[in-house]
């Protein structure tokens, strides 16, 4: 029979205190294997150990008790997703806290307006997935959404496309874990693309062409100001006021065309070159990004996806699936769901995000993806 431990032995194994074994106790959550009758001493089987220490971990964390309940009650991969979700949620609260924090910072320095001029404090609900196409063999796109970032990148096909479309989302995402100040978000991006770009080099004197590109459209959010970056011919679309807007600009050769007259929308969209890219990311730093900044507002949905997506999906359904009811998960679904209908011949990378205010849910609708 295996021996059981008093609470003061058990409490400093598990490195929690007997007060908090006792709360832990009365709330539930960790019951010890044996009270002693007389003298209600508590006890506990050493193999409580490994739950006592992850509700430990899970208390640094910040998590409320009713979640760790949940949490440990949970498989391993189940209970992994549930901290992930739960922090994702907390990095959106707290960007949010940030911002509304600098504002007052400004406000009682002196070079703010009044308080009632306080930015909207806005957060996110996202999703992000990347399908292989019907017709391809590998997939070569990336995408990415998280409380403050969206991404997708499209590498060109060949030796190292894959590499360097996950370099350029990956050369992004350490922004979301620093604060980066309003005024700064453009400078922020282009350092950004400046690190994708040097490790794009690096992929492509691995290959045996010498080569390597991408693509790449993201969007960057600090407060209720947003910071665009965009090359190639992946696309962001803004439904607002329900009304479609695409906010990028393809940098394709049949779009030079469409742009000096010579060609319409609609020869555009069955021309044989329609996919010559004029612009990517290749490691040379030959091509330069465009980059912008826009303001959010609540009930904004925003899309990024490559060509996969928009060349068989015309605007109108974009416009329809957008502004349609669901969440962005299921607003993904949908747009998905009709590239496939169309047959899919190419890869399809999707990110959706809807600007809330900090009031409602800011937590993921889905995942992030390649």
């Amino acid at each position: 029979m295996r021996r059981l431990l008093t609470i003061g032995a058990f409490a400093r194994a598990a490195r929690l205190s007997p007060k908090a074994l006792r709360h832990y106790d009365e709330s539930g959550l960790l019951q010890p294997a044996s009270v002693d009758g007389e003298s209600g001493y508590r006890y506990y089987d050493p193999a409580q150990l490994e739950r006592a220490r992850l509700i430990a971990w899970l208390r640094r964390l910040g998590m409320p008790l009713a979640r760790i309940r949940r949490v440990c009650d949970l498989p391993a991969a189940a209970a992994a997703e549930e901290i992930s979700g739960y922090w994702e949620q907390v990095l959106a609260e707290t960007a949010a806290r940030e911002r509304l924090a600098g504002f007052l910072v400004d406000y009682l320095a002196g070079s703010g307006g009044s308080v009632e001029a306080a930015p909207a404090v806005l957060g996110l609900r996202y999703a992000a997935r990347s399908e292989s196409g019907l017709l391809r063999t590998s997939n070569e796109d990336t995408a990415y959404a998280g409380p403050r970032l969206l991404a997708v990148a499209d590498g060109v096909r060949g030796a190292g496309g894959d590499r360097a479309s996950a370099a350029a989302v990956a050369a992004l995402r350490p922004l979301e874990a620093r604060p980066v100040p309003a005024g700064d978000l453009l400078g922020a991006l282009a350092d950004a693309v400046g690190a994708a770009e040097r490790t794009i080099a690096e992929i492509a004197a691995s290959t045996d062409t010498g080569t390597a590109a991408t693509t790449l459209t993201a969007l960057l959010w600090s407060g209720s100001r947003l910071a665009l970056v965009h090359i190639g011919d992946t696309r962001a679309y803004l439904v607002r006021g329900g009304e479609l807007f695409r906010i990028t600009h393809d940098h394709t050769y049949v779009q030079s065309l469409v742009d000096e007259g010579r060609l319409t929308a609609e020869e555009a969209a069955s021309h044989p070159q329609r996919a010559l890219l004029l612009r990517a990311l290749s490691g040379t730093g030959a091509d330069r990004p465009d980059l912008s900044l826009h303001e959010a507002a609540a009930g904004d949905r925003y899309l990024l996806c490559s060509d996969g997506l928009s060349a068989v999906v015309p605007d109108r359904v974009l416009h329809e699936v957008l502004s349609g009811p669901g969440g962005p998960r299921q607003v993904l679904d949908e747009l998905l769901a009709r590239a496939y209908a169309a047959g899919a011949p190419d890869n399809v990378a999707c990110a959706v995000a809807e600007v809330v205010g900090l009031g409602e849910a800011t937590a993921p609708d889905g995942g992030t993806g390649r």
